[in-house]
């Protein structure tokens, strides 16, 4: 599986990234997570409020802070 979070560096951004990497690390979950803060990469997932987190290519949260019960659901754990 893999994650990534869109961002451009805000603090909401960084929230967004560091709850899904806390997640992933306290499940033992093999999940590649990167972030994508180049905002023409972003774009091309159509993603026009942020954060956003994308997993395997499809956009999954945008626009909000996910919760780390929201990930955990979203990951199935």
């Amino acid at each position: 599986m893999e994650i990534i979070v869109l961002g451009t560096g805000c603090a909401k951004c960084k929230t967004t990234y560091e709850t899904v990497k806390k997640v992933i690390e306290e499940n033992n979950l093999d999940i590649n997570l990167s972030k994508q803060e180049d905002i023409m990469e972003i774009m091309k997932y159509n993603v026009m409020s942020l954060p956003g987190v994308v997993v395997d290519g499809e956009v999954k949260i945008k626009g909000h802070v996910p919760s780390e019960s929201e990930i955990r659901k979203l990951l199935g754990v």
